[in-house]
């Protein structure tokens, strides 16, 4: 039998993360670390990145952590490139971690865009936040049979507030991930969505036995009208904590400005928010979180 081949991800830093005295990369490695080792994770690391582990003396000798040039020298774009399939299939990375800083520039540049929306095409983790990263690597550690190190806090769902939003083409989309999963999504203290997604949910949820004078959601305005960023503003008031977002790279986005607003509004609370981009992301978060809850 041929072995699985390695789980490798690029990884990536805003400079607030590399070198802030509360940096989130360090930050991770601290957290997660272990569960790192286990997993036995590639970390395909742009050199800002990979010189801020160094210098902080973290993962040393860890031999699947690889250098790339930094982000002024390419290291950015050959990422998106192996996100892609890169020039050789031993070169294609599995999913994405880069911790952003909303006010940082080079979020906005072209290579960070692109390798976000390469992602969503292929259907692979873009991981933006610390929190998220913490998450991600307990839900390869439960998809790896192995024990999860931080599970109270992650799949605590009691106390935490989950988003669904989804553009037109995925809407239907959502509504089969959130009835696939819908006594795991049901565990959340509450359920937000913007407009015609949400009203699609609620009636999913009627069907399934929901109270009808409960609706599921609580639902906002459309995304073009505002939604995207009434829920933007509860996550950053603390009262959002995730964000499942399919988005559909693939057509012209007219409300450009307010997708990118509610993702960096998640990425300004990163140590207790997470967003995830895309159906396939979506469904092994959902079955790691089931399995560990007893549900799958």
């Amino acid at each position: 039998m041929t072995p699985a081949p390695a789980l490798r991800f690029g990884l990536a830093a805003s400079r607030l993360h590399r070198d802030a005295t509360q940096a989130g990369l360090p930050a991770w490695i601290a957290a997660s670390g272990d569960g790192i080792r286990r997993l036995g994770l590639g970390l395909h690391a742009v050199g800002g990145a990979y010189d801020a582990l160094a210098r902080a003396g973290l993962l040393q000798g860890y031999a699947p952590l690889v250098r790339y040039p930094r982000g002024r020298e390419g290291g950015l774009m050959r990422l998106v490139s192996r996100i892609s399939g890169g020039l050789r299939p031993e070169d294609e990375l599995g999913g994405i971690v880069y911790l952003q800083d909303p006010v940082d520039p080079t979020t906005t540049y072209a290579e960070a865009h692109a390798l976000k929306r390469q992602c969503v095409t292929h259907q692979k983790p873009f991981v933006s936040t610390l929190a998220g990263a913490i998450e991600w690597v307990e839900v390869e550690l439960l998809h790896a049979g192995l024990p999860a190190q931080r599970p109270q806090a992650l799949f605590r769902l009691e106390a935490q507030t989950a988003a669904l939003i989804a553009h037109d083409a995925l809407k239907e989309c959502m509504v089969e991930f959130a009835g696939a999963h819908f006594e795991l999504l049901s565990r959340y203290a509450q359920r937000v969505a913007t407009g015609t997604t949400g009203e699609l949910l609620n009636r999913m949820a009627w069907s399934r036995g929901w109270p009808a004078a409960r609706p599921w959601v609580r639902r906002y305005l459309s995304g073009p009208l505002g939604g995207d960023a009434q829920i933007a503003e509860l996550v950053l008031d603390g009262a959002c904590h995730k964000v499942i977002f399919f988005e559909d790279p693939h057509v012209a986005r007219q409300h450009e400005a307010d997708i990118q607003l509610l993702e960096r509004a998640v990425c300004s609370v990163g140590e207790t928010a997470s967003c995830i981009n895309s159906p396939a992301m979506a469904e092994r978060w959902a079955q790691a979180a089931g399995r560990h809850l007893g549900l799958a």
